[in-house]
């Protein structure tokens, strides 16, 4: 089992820059070797901004986020990160982290949402015009 706890949310301006952080802890650290975010806004499906493949270094990011927002993980800390930058209201929403073992994670479905057993319980982000 993986224990997924984000933090980091808040409030910004548009134009504004936030960073959302995400543990992922458990004594199998390659069920967590793949994780992702994916926000929800009210009314909306939850959607996929970004993930990375801790394995193959590599990153994937939505066409909506891509340019703005930053994954990367600290494998020190084992925290994961998503710097947000040039915010825009239309970012609002509940922001989830998710863990998986890369395992089947191909390029295809690393951003579905049913691949993923661990999930943290979301943080909110706000960004006001």
């Amino acid at each position: 089992q993986v224990q997924v706890v984000e933090s980091g949310g808040g409030s910004a301006q548009a134009g504004g820059s936030l960073t959302l952080s995400c543990s992922a802890s458990g004594p199998n650290k390659f069920l967590s070797a793949c994780m992702a975010w994916f926000r929800q806004s009210p009314g909306k499906e939850r959607e996929a901004v970004a993930a990375l493949n801790t394995y193959l270094n590599k990153q994937y990011y939505s066409d909506s986020v891509k340019g703005r927002f930053t994954i990367s993980r600290d494998a020190i800390n084992d925290t994961l990160y998503l710097e947000m930058t040039s915010l825009k209201p239309e970012d609002t929403a509940t922001y989830f982290c998710a863990a998986e073992s890369c395992t089947g994670l191909t390029d295809e479905r690393i951003f579905l949402e049913r691949r993923y057993r661990f999930w943290g319980q979301g943080t909110q982000v706000t960004v006001s015009s």
